[in-house]
């Protein structure tokens, strides 16, 4: 009896289901994901070989090449917390829609009284927004820059120790870094300037800093400076 021959076909695979996995998962990082704010001023630090990369838990103060010092902090919710800080001493109100928006900035360079204007403005008015004189820096009238570092410090510390113990009390390892100070120039800021945000780390008793360069060839890295 002669053998019945099965048609021979190539294997197909139905790929719907993967191409609808596709689709779900580029909405669900769509629906998720969190933008982040552009930068209120732009500088071009100077260069260098530095090869260490600025750690996430960041307290950083830049000066752009007109001088202005512009003050941020990585971590959101010690940025909150500084934020209603300086609400309190300052006697400046915020609703909570400000509050939030002022979680996702990276950064801002006005005076505290023209702070809740300057939250409530698009990102293409920041860029323009007036005035814009950088925060104030006067350790005698008006040293808002130096209070800003104070309470940043006292909370990026108090969040550091808090996931830390959670961490601990878990029998988890704790990957998490230690609050740090930088300072970003321009490489065309008068040297002035920039002496005057050292002075403040200096008066605060804050000796050790990084110091953001742009790495020849490209990027930007931060050099470490100052003593323990």
């Amino acid at each position: 009896m002669s053998k019945i021959k099965v048609a021979k076909s190539a294997p197909s695979l139905d790929m719907t289901p993967m191409v609808d996995l596709a689709f779900l998962l580029v909405t669900f990082f769509m629906l998720t994901a969190s933008f982040r704010m552009a930068e209120p001023v732009v500088v071009d630090p100077p260069a260098s070989h530095a090869e260490k990369t600025l750690p996430e838990n960041t307290i950083l103060v830049t000066v752009d090449n007109d001088g202005r010092a512009f003050f941020g902090v990585s971590n959101t919710e010690a940025k909150v917390a500084t934020l209603l800080k300086m609400s309190d001493k300052y006697k400046i109100k915020f609703t909570a829609d400000q509050i939030k928006k002022f979680g996702g900035m990276s950064s801002f360079g006005v005076d505290i009284k023209d702070l809740p204007r300057y939250i409530n403005s698009s990102e293409a008015e920041r860029l323009k927004f007036q005035p814009q004189k950088g925060v104030p820096n006067d350790s005698l009238k008006n040293p808002q820059l130096r209070d800003w570092i104070l309470y940043a410090a006292q909370e990026t510390n108090g969040v550091y120790v808090r996931e830390r113990d959670k961490a601990k009390a878990a029998g988890k390892d704790f990957m998490g870094e230690k609050p740090r100070y930088a300072i970003k120039a321009d490489g065309k800021a008068k040297y002035i300037s920039v002496k005057e945000v050292l002075k403040t780390f200096t008066d605060m008793k804050i000796y050790r800093f990084n110091l953001i360069t742009s790495l020849e060839g490209g990027g930007s890295k931060p050099a470490e400076t100052g003593k323990k």
